[in-house]
């Protein structure tokens, strides 16, 4: 004997809310989304006020010619136009993208060399982990006064072991056209190594250990699982770290500020010491805000292609 069932019948459409249940449905969904707009607008009084209105200033100062002094006045795009043909521009740009080059793929070999080095279990591992980031969260001005004296031609410790290896005339750092700006990039190296081997820490700490149990059991050697376990599992990582290293060394200033003032001559000089010397140095806050849009776009335009790039590889 069998039994057959029915298919459940669909449930009958509710009938319509009533006048009053539609009013109290609709306090309750105006109630939610004041308390949500009570949380971001804090957060978007204070964008707006320090960065969008300013930046929208910003672009309208660029097409302007004004000093602190007097009026500004419309000129379109002659700022832009004086900047292509500015030496001293071409000088910076070239200091900033020749400073980017160097301290980006060198501060991301550092940090996550540490990394490797520092998720393992030694003995003392948080001091060391605490050392290699307290460079970090150093006043600058320690840092720059420290630097110049380990770096002096004459009696710095550096150039001191140099010689003691046989390099007779050892270069001048700071002092020489020709290696100031590699000096900048070691010190800016050595200052931002440890928020960097932070993030890598962390997420070398998220890698499942079972892969690399896999990679060993099939007959991966250290450098095969580094490669082929290891990176693969940083790459979400290894992106932000290459996006943020690349804002930040496009926008390197208080470093360099503070270590060379752009010297000597213009050896050191980058877009944003060009935007501070012709801003609040010599009041030309028109011509200023033209090199700062350039730097924006320059920003936006690098972070454009480096997402592009990112999501080419996850395709």
């Amino acid at each position: 004997m069998t039994t057959t069932t029915e298919p459940a019948q669909p449930k009958a459409a509710p009938e319509g809310l009533s006048p009053e249940a539609r009013k109290l449905r609709n306090r309750s969904r105006l109630k939610r989304t004041l308390v949500g707009w009570s949380f971001i607008l804090p957060n978007f009084l204070g964008f707006a006020t320090l960065t969008l209105v300013p930046v929208i200033v910003l672009f309208y100062m660029s097409l302007s010619n004004w000093n602190i002094f007097g009026t500004s006045t419309f000129v379109g795009f002659d700022n832009f136009t004086r900047l292509m043909g500015d030496g001293s521009f071409q000088v910076a740009f070239g200091n900033t993208i020749y400073y980017s080059v160097l301290h980006i793929p060198l501060t991301i070999v550092v940090s996550l060399g540490l990394a490797l080095l520092l998720n393992n279990k030694l003995r003392g591992v948080a001091f060391f982990r605490t050392a290699a980031f307290f460079p970090y969260i150093t006043s600058i001005v320690a840092i720059a006064l420290v630097w110049n004296l380990l770096f002096s031609p004459d009696f710095g410790p550096i150039n001191e072991g140099l010689r003691l290896i046989g390099i007779d005339n050892p270069p001048g750092w700071l002092t020489s056209t020709e290696w100031a700006m590699p000096a900048v990039v070691i010190i800016s190296t050595w200052r931002d190594m440890g928020y960097y081997m932070v993030l890598f820490l962390a997420a070398l700490q998220t890698v499942p250990p079972e892969l690399h149990e896999a990679a060993r059991v099939d007959g991966a050697n250290a450098w095969q699982r580094f490669w082929n376990v290891t990176l693969p599992c940083l790459r979400p990582t290894m992106f932000f770290v290459t996006v943020m290293l690349t804002i930040n060394s496009l926008k390197i200033f208080d470093l360099i500020l503070v270590l060379t003032e752009g010297g000597p001559g213009q050896s050191t000089t980058v877009i944003s010491q060009f935007i501070y010397r012709k801003g609040f140095e010599e009041n030309e806050f028109g011509y200023a805000s033209a090199a700062s849009v350039v730097l924006f776009l320059l920003c936006i335009v690098v972070t454009i292609i480096q997402f592009m790039w990112n999501k080419r590889k996850d395709s």
